[in-house]
């Protein structure tokens, strides 16, 4: 608290205060029926579904991890916040008209329509898990070495807070509360970091003054093949893979999309999501090069870019505006991870177990759940200072590499109807081992100080570029989908009826005005995308 001038203090009782004021509105309004507490009764309007889509998605990792990135390599690291756009393009054109029309509340309940329980089941448990052990851990991580930084607060203390006031207003509130408290959060994210970011470029110079300061190619954003972060051929081959698992299966970032009133409203959130995705490599990429270029110790340690402009640069009473927007990142991040879960581990595992289940024992286990997963959060704090940040970028990694199984069945399992749930399966294991195979063998080669041996295939595994790994893993996980559903029985009627792709599905119930408008919105995107790649080649 020494840190902060009245002015901060001001600024974030403001966030708070309002951030209250939403939950509390979302609360009354809170129903003890499954839809409203999961889906927030499926009638979020487009400009909600697509503010929450990008508060969701920027966590307090990311203004960690994007602005150490930049400081440490430039701007290449914005290939996957761009690729993002397209992606978000994906989901509203494809995956929305089959996700809505199913009536589906979770992705695994998609998984089980398209293929069997048993993909469901796979896909219920490596998602819970992995929120568990990356998203919320992470998030808590990311977010005590920033807020420790620039408050000066007790690192166990701050995180106590925010996971209580977040868990409160998740559990009481749910998807409702989630939504609406993120579309505030978007707003107070995206004003702070411009604010640093302006300030920043201020002090360097301008772009041209920063150009000059830093090395050359910082600005450059292709890279060679070669490369050992962001290969060009990994980029385009490897990471549009991610994407689509992250932005188009993923049930903390599909629900918004759930909960959309109509096909129109997803699809234009998704689309307000993708301008939405261009700033972040203007808002967290840019500054992480500005505190490379203004303080040399930086280089040293890049991951402490972000909280470094705020703590050197930023005058008093603006240092409380951008606060706030790392606690918006925060919170909207753990909101989202804890309301997912709940979903999840109600939807996938109880009513599973229990379908005769009323709406309040839904409900009632959804806040349960919910709370679970607070308490897990506050339960992994002590262990936080047992584990470096090393180990939290592995524990990343791992949904990096079973990220490629399930991009496959959900992707080709909208055009190929003869894909069955038994290639389904066998492709989500083999993915899951040899992902597994990758991070033990990189994890033994890194502690071991590269004792794998060059030349042999453990080394190869190990060391491989995990973009590159990727484009590798889906090869070998469609391989497996597509042969094992060859040798065995073709999936019943059930199974692909309205879950496979037909161009009409894509623009039903829309008008052809609509569509035009839609179709343009898309256009314009992709076409400024282009501008910016060529501009940063």
């Amino acid at each position: 608290m020494s840190n902060l001038h009245v002015l901060d203090l001001l600024f974030i009782a403001v966030y708070f205060g309002i951030l209250f004021g939403i939950a509390w509105w979302a609360a009354r309004r809170e129903k003890a029926v499954s839809s409203d507490y999961f889906l927030a009764s499926r009638d979020v309007a487009w400009f909600a579904v697509g503010a929450s889509l990008f508060a969701s998605n920027i966590g307090s990792e990311h203004l960690v991890g994007l602005a150490g990135s930049g400081a440490a390599t430039g701007l290449a690291v914005g290939h996957f916040e761009w690729l993002a756009c397209l992606i978000l393009l994906l989901l509203g054109w494809l995956f929305v008209p089959y996700y809505l029309k199913s009536g589906v509340y979770t992705m695994p309940e998609f998984l089980e329509k398209r293929y069997n329980s048993a993909s469901r089941t796979y896909f219920t448990w490596v998602s819970v898990i992995g929120y568990v052990l990356t998203k919320i851990s992470v998030t808590l991580y990311a977010g005590g070495v920033v807020i420790r930084a620039v408050t000066g607060w007790d690192f166990y203390t701050a995180a106590i807070v925010l996971i209580v006031v977040t868990g409160l207003y998740t559990i009481f509130g749910g998807l409702r509360a989630v939504v609406y408290t993120e579309v505030l959060q978007a707003i107070v994210l995206i004003l702070g970091s411009a604010v640093l970011m302006i300030i920043g470029l201020s002090r360097v110079g301008g772009i041209a003054g920063l150009q000059a300061k830093v090395p050359e190619g910082f600005f450059s954003m292709w890279k060679p093949s070669s490369h050992p972060d962001f290969p060009w051929t990994g980029i385009i081959f490897g990471a549009p893979i991610l994407g689509i698992w992250y932005w188009c299966t993923d049930q903390h970032i599909v629900q918004r999309v759930l909960a959309a009133k109509n096909i129109k409203q997803a699809r234009t959130g998704t689309i307000f999501a993708g301008y939405l995705k261009i700033l972040p490599v203007f808002i967290f990429v840019l500054p992480g090069i500005v505190a490379m270029a203004l303080f040399s110790d930086v280089s040293q340690n890049p991951d402490s870019a972000y909280p470094t402009l705020v703590t050197r640069l930023l005058p008093e009473g603006i240092k409380g505006l951008v606060l706030a927007g790392m606690l918006a990142a925060l919170m909207s991040s753990l909101a989202s991870a804890f309301n997912a879960c709940s979903t999840l581990l109600t939807w996938d595992v109880y009513r599973k177990m229990r379908p005769a289940a009323t709406e309040q024992q839904l409900v009632k286990v959804g806040r349960i759940s919910a709370g679970v997963m607070v308490f897990l959060g506050l339960a992994w704090i002590p262990f936080m200072k047992f584990i470096s940040s090393q180990i939290y970028i592995y524990l990343q990694s791992v949904q990096a590499y079973i990220a490629p199984p399930i991009a496959a069945c959900f992707l080709l399992g909208l055009f190929y109807r003869r894909l069955n749930g038994s290639g389904a399966i066998s492709s989500l294991l083999t993915g899951l081992v040899l992902g597994l195979l990758r991070l033990i063998l990189e994890l033994t080669n890194k502690a071991s100080g590269g004792g794998l041996a060059p030349g042999t295939l453990w080394h190869w595994i190990a060391t491989i570029n995990f973009l590159h790994y990727a484009v590798l893993l889906f090869v070998i996980c469609t391989f497996v989908l597509f042969i094992v559903s060859m040798m065995t029985p073709p999936p019943p009627l059930e199974k692909t009826e309205g879950l496979t792709y037909k161009k009409t599905d894509v623009t039903e119930g829309e008008t052809p005005r609509e569509r035009k408008f839609e179709v343009g919105l898309s256009v314009v995107l992709v076409a400024l995308l282009g501008v910016l790649w060529i501009v940063f080649a």
